[in-house]
């Protein structure tokens, strides 16, 4: 790929690693500022305040990673981080319907995020072409006269005196905390329409010493919430041979962070493998608490104005219920996306990443907020197929209990690794169907 001058990515979190990774391959230099110190090694840090809850990296999403950066499961398994089946290592109780478990090649690592971004950050930082900028936050763009063009930002540091770093990109990879709708709408453009589906998801997570003994020797369980029940329960292994536990309500629904509160939260769920490694295993560290009020999606592919010299990505784009565990996978995926855009003419970059991205968006998006509209507490439109697909998928979840190609074809869904439409597909009906009818 030619090179082209410098790159600027704006936050140093998963969705700007990626793109600092993607962008080394077409850029002379490409720099990173981000508002905290880095660590070295795998450690939580401020900008990143949900990095003590459990993470979940779909099968796609490591497989995008590993295409990114290669050997990278291999690394972390290295690191003690568990590869797990998704399907045939993991105890899944949709709707109340427990899964029949089968192997699979859905394949997940059980992770912590600490050593994930720490992993994939000392990968970047190898890379001869990108450098870190000192803490600092970008705090305006820099544009040509008429605007047209992005050429830098302004760059306040915490330490020393503001200024200018001129570039030939800048992505904004800030997550929530993105202000590109602010921006852009200061430069005389329009901000991007923008969907907003409010969950009031809080979620709370413990980590526990790993007992082969819990969960039946299995590596992860889940149950997800439903609309008599508001609440989920997650259990992961990850490296150091721990278990981490996720518990969240949605709609005010809030999991007590004391231990004798947080196992009664367990015991609400109904499965008691989830609430007998609570009440039995021996916590690591204390309870982390985060909040997260409203599924946000921009729709910059909708915009007909953009600057050039530009570019959006990650949860500054569109940000998902972190229930479903959607958004890592989504800013790898845009990774492949990016270098896959890049080799084409600069002056419609935007839009033909924009066009991708949300093409990418839509599948997720509808899963999260169409399972989100079940519960009748969330305001949005629920047409006549968000109720039909809801019941479908229900039925399909009754029908997993004994048919293992039924889990089998969810899960892969659920993994982003098949659209949702192949749900659909008039074998997976039939099967659907005659379960029900066996059942009756």
């Amino acid at each position: 790929m030619v090179s082209a001058g410098n790159a600027v990515v704006l936050g140093a979190s998963m969705a700007g690693l990626i793109t600092a990774r993607v962008l080394s391959e077409a850029y002379d230099t490409v720099t990173i500022i981000d508002r905290d110190t880095l660590p070295d090694a795998a450690a939580a840090r401020r900008g990143v305040p949900q990095s003590r809850q459990l993470h979940v990296l779909l099968a796609q999403g490591r497989r995008a990673l590993d295409e990114l950066f290669d050997g990278l499961s291999e690394e972390l398994n290295a690191a003690g981080a568990p590869l797990v089946d998704l399907h045939g290592q993991v105890h899944w109780c949709n709707d109340g319907f427990p899964m029949r478990r089968a192997p699979s090649d859905l394949v997940g690592v059980g992770v912590s995020r600490p050593l994930l971004e720490g992993t994939v950050r000392a990968r970047v930082r190898k890379l001869a072409n990108v450098r870190f900028c000192p803490p600092a936050e970008a705090t305006a763009l820099l544009s040509t006269d008429d605007r047209s063009r992005i050429i830098g930002v302004l760059v306040t540091p915490r330490t020393g005196a503001v200024y200018r770093i001129y570039a030939d990109l800048v992505v904004d990879a800030c997550g929530r905390a993105s202000r590109s709708p602010a921006w852009l709408t200061a430069l005389g453009y329009p901000a991007p329409p923008e969907q907003r589906v409010p969950i009031d998801v809080t979620y709370v997570t413990r980590t526990y010493e790993r007992d082969p003994g819990h969960l039946d020797g299995l590596l992860g369980a889940l149950t997800n919430a439903v609309p008599n029940r508001p609440r989920t329960g997650i259990v992961a292994a990850q490296e150091d041979s721990r278990f981490a536990v996720a518990l969240s309500g949605v709609l005010g629904e809030q999991p007590p962070l004391d231990h004798e509160g947080f196992t009664r939260f367990a015991e609400s769920l109904g499965v008691p493998l989830i609430t007998r490694l609570v009440r039995e295993a021996v916590p690591v560290g204390e309870t982390a608490r985060m909040r997260f009020p409203a599924s946000v999606r921009r729709r910059y592919e909708r915009l007909r104005r953009f600057p050039l010299g530009y570019l959006v990505v990650g949860d500054a784009m569109c940000s998902f219920n972190p229930v479903y565990g959607q958004g890592m996978t989504i800013a790898a995926t845009e990774g492949l996306l990016l270098r896959a855009v890049l080799p084409g003419s600069q002056n419609r970059l935007a839009h033909r990443f924009f066009r991708g991205a949300g093409k990418l968006i839509d599948g997720p998006w509808s899963i999260a907020v169409g399972t989100d509209l079940r519960f009748p507490q969330v305001p949005g439109p629920r047409s006549p197929r968000v109720r039909l697909v809801n019941a479908y998928v229900h039925r399909l979840h009754a029908a997993a209990r004994t048919d293992a190609v039924l889990g089998a074809a969810f899960l892969r869904v659920l993994n982003l690794v098949d659209p949702p439409a192949r749900l659909l597909r008039p074998a997976i009906i039939r099967r659907v169907l005659r379960a029900g009818f066996r059942r009756r």
